[in-house]
């Protein structure tokens, strides 16, 4: 992972939280909640999840452009980094 410990502490803590909101959004589906509060706390977790990758992208990608990330020497190509973030899209 690159970044900083607070963008990494900043990331997992969106993270931890998607994954509440997705387990309470599964509980909501078997109590045969209302689809209109069901599809709202979805879009909520998506968004969750979006605001994560694009954290993640935005910490590290100078490291990345860089290479001065200590898994990996090899500096990602521009177009590596673009095709990353537009994956978020």
């Amino acid at each position: 992972m690159v970044g900083d410990e607070d963008s990494i502490a900043s990331v997992l803590n969106r993270l931890r939280r998607a994954h509440g909101q997705l387990a309470g959004v599964i509980a909501m589906i078997e109590q045969g909640r209302d689809c209109k509060d069901v599809v709202t706390q979805l879009a909520a977790v998506s968004r969750a999840l979006d605001r994560a990758g694009f954290k993640i992208v935005a910490s590290g990608l100078r490291d990345c452009l860089a290479g001065s990330d200590a898994e990996d020497s090899n500096p990602m190509t521009i177009e590596e980094l673009e095709k990353l973030f537009l994956a978020l899209a």
